[in-house]
Parts: C-alpha cells; sequence; structure tokens
C-alpha cells in the first residue's frame, strides 16, 4: 500500500514538474499558442508561430506537429480560393449564355489545373475535415464542368 502511494506521489510531482516546463519553456509556450491559433482556423499565424517554436527547440515535437498541419492547411485554403476564383470566371463566360471555343478551352484547362491540384493535396488523419470535405466538393464540381466543356 505505502509502495503504490509512494509511486503515485511520485508521478504526481513528475507531471508538475512536466506542467512547470511547458509553463516556463518558451519554445512550448510559442507551440501551444500556434495549437490555438491552428484549431481557431489562422493557419498562417499558426504556421509562423511553430516555425519559430521550431527553430528554438528542434525537439519540440508539438510544434513540429503543428507546422505540419498548418503547412497542410494552407495548402487546402489556397486551393479553395483558387476554385472561388476560378469558378467566378466560368461563371462570368457562361453568364452570356453562348461560349466560344475559346472559352471552353480556358475552361477546360482552369478545371484541369484545378482537378490536378485537387490530386496533389494529401490529407492526413488531423487536416480539418471542413477543409477536406469543402476541397471535395469543389472538385467534383470541377470533375463536371471539364466533363460538360469537353462535349
Amino acid at each position: 500500500m505505502k509502495n503504490k502511494l509512494g509511486l503515485f506521489g511520485f508521478s504526481g510531482i513528475v507531471l508538475f514538474i512536466l506542467f512547470v516546463f511547458f509553463l516556463v519553456n518558451p519554445s512550448y509556450q510559442k507551440s501551444i499558442e500556434a495549437k490555438f491559433y491552428y484549431e481557431t482556423g489562422s493557419y498562417k499565424i499558426a504556421y509562423t508561430l511553430a516555425n519559430e517554436a521550431f527553430s528554438g527547440d528542434v525537439y519540440n515535437r508539438m510544434a513540429s506537429t503543428v507546422m505540419a498541419q498548418s503547412k497542410t492547411a494552407l495548402k487546402y485554403v489556397a486551393y479553395l480560393d483558387d476554385a472561388k476564383k476560378y469558378l467566378k470566371e466560368i461563371a462570368l463566360m457562361t453568364d452570356k449564355g453562348s461560349v466560344t471555343d475559346a472559352q471552353r478551352a480556358k475552361i477546360k484547362m482552369m478545371c484541369k489545373i484545378m482537378i490536378d491540384s485537387y490530386i496533389k493535396l494529401a490529407p492526413s488523419v488531423i487536416t480539418d475535415k471542413k477543409l477536406v470535405s469543402d476541397a471535395q466538393k469543389y472538385f467534383e464540381k470541377f470533375e463536371k464542368l471539364f466533363e460538360q466543356a469537353d462535349r
């Protein structure tokens, strides 16, 4: 019984020391802050803070993970921004009624770019699910548009 109580006390002391280490170490403070920004969707800030934390301590796995997550999320954000921009351009071309052969070729090219870009995205288990699902929806739209432009 005394051994269990001693082990429990020792474990508590070790956990307390680790907690204080996390609070005092500037690298881990930045990585915790980076994780907060990642969770709130501020991926650029999260990447910057995680990169600073990782530069301060290359053994900081939390900073490394948040940096990798943020980098992946930023790729998705860039894909979504491009998708919105291209869809606006396509809508402007098709709103006028008839589509010329040159416009059709431009639409096919934009669709092909977005399809190829989507294939290059590599989601991980921890990538924001909303980003992944939004990207997939745009990918499916571009596939349909590509098929329609091919006719």
